[in-house]
């Protein structure tokens, strides 16, 4: 397999090798940023997302296909393909797109900066949506002229930012049924519009929750020795939980707590008798996913402890990290360069992030690639979810041709 992160000349397509089908109309281009333009500016939360639905289902219909909604009444699937080519000796290749928004507000300038209050598209899944969307269409057509060989599903996830993430969900209602390739894409502010990054292996880290709550008699603060201190208590939870953690598992499984919330107390001369402290726990690799909830509860029990608290701990399940295979990430490698060329790859390095597209790799392989969002020769920083997060919508063409192209070589 060509290595992911060198890529040499002789990868590049030919000049004089046949056009692949599959580009975007200048037509439907304009189409699909004003769908995005429309997404971004009602952003809807996980499970909530009846507008989005709705709108994705309209268009699909309109082009003559069968989209079929989840049972929760949010998100859907969308078969497409030759007639008589859904069978079980050519599986279905699925290109999943998540449709949900988060909970902070919207702070940039622009003319479809979000209507909703405290509600934005900050992940970019308006654009993951709009992508699919747009490849489900150009497929279709396709399609209709019989040039696609192989059928292809329309994956469109709701509540991928609600851990464990709507995923699983979707795979209990069936989605994967008669799939047997899935490919995404995540936009990433780091990659210039026109290029992706891609890796074998994993490219997110796992992502779980943490909520302990601690407890102990309280008292005035003149008297800490009559009392349990659990400010102290909280402090040192929240210092040396990390720290013990740090010693106890191989530092090259990355497992790190990072503390979000802390609360307790409500006066300066009283020592409270109650604290909660919210966390997230990620960490490289699957192993030490596993191992994590274990640690993690021993590591805060024994602090705790050790300064007379009682310790509740509530270890939520998130996600796993996700784990490109190495023939899918090389059917997007080679999907990018069929349509941009060689110098359109790029490796990239594992993210901390987490997303529950990792659990559907658990049951069948697949790949995601990171799709370039960064307008080019823009030094700013970005980074999602923020607020002032946006994209250079021209990324929305390289994901509908980058896909449409897998759809083809696949």
């Amino acid at each position: 397999m060509k290595q992911l992160m060198s890529l040499d000349a002789t990868d590049v397509t030919p000049a004089d090798a046949p056009a692949l089908p599959g580009t975007l109309p200048d037509e439907l281009r304009a189409e699909l940023i004003a769908f995005r333009r429309d997404l971004h500016m009602h952003p809807e939360l996980g499970n909530c997302e009846f507008r989005t639905t709705a709108a994705i289902k309209a268009r699909l219909e309109q082009a003559g296909l069968e989209p079929r909604v989840l049972p929760s009444g949010t998100g859907l699937i969308c078969d497409i393909g030759p007639r008589g080519s859904f069978s079980p000796e050519l599986p279905l290749l699925a290109l999943r797109a998540d449709i949900d928004g988060l909970p902070i507000p919207d702070t940039k300038t622009v003319d479809y900066r979000s209507t909703v209050a405290d509600r934005a598209h900050a992940c970019g899944h308006d654009v993951h949506t709009t992508v699919v969307l747009g490849a489900g269409l150009v497929l279709a057509e396709l399609a209709r002229e019989g040039r696609l060989a192989r059928p292809v599903r329309l994956l469109f996830q709701p509540a991928e930012e609600v851990l464990p993430g709507g995923a699983a969900d979707a795979i209990e209602a069936g989605v994967l049924d008669g799939v047997g390739r899935i490919l995404a894409l995540h936009c990433d502010p780091k990659v210039e519009v026109g290029r992706i990054g891609l890796r074998v292996g994993p490219i997110t880290s796992a992502c779980d929750r943490l909520e302990v709550s601690l407890d102990g008699p309280g008292g005035h603060t003149a008297r800490p020795h009559l009392t349990t201190d659990l400010v102290t208590a909280v402090g040192k939870v929240i210092t040396e939980v990390p720290a013990l953690l740090a010693r106890r598992v191989d530092a090259r499984s990355g497992l790190a707590v990072t503390w979000g919330r802390v609360e307790s107390g409500h006066a300066c001369n009283v020592i409270p008798q109650h604290a909660e402290l919210s966390a997230t726990v990620r960490c490289l690799d699957l192993p030490s996913w596993r191992e994590a909830p274990d640690l993690v509860h021993a590591a805060v029990d024994e602090i705790a402890t050790l300064h007379r608290a009682k310790s509740e701990i509530n270890y939520i399940r998130g996600v796993p990290p996700v784990v490109n295979e190495a023939s899918s990430a090389e059917l997007l490698r080679d999907a990018m360069i069929a349509r941009r060329g060689a110098d359109a790859v790029e490796g990239t390095e594992q993210s901390l992030g987490g997303e529950d597209f990792s659990w559907y790799l658990e049951r069948v392989p697949g790949a995601m690639a990171r799709l370039g969002v960064r307008k080019a020769g823009d030094t700013t920083r970005r980074d999602l979810h923020a607020g002032d997060f946006d994209v250079d919508e021209g990324a929305i063409a390289v994901g509908v041709e980058l896909f449409t192209a897998a759809a083809l070589l696949a």
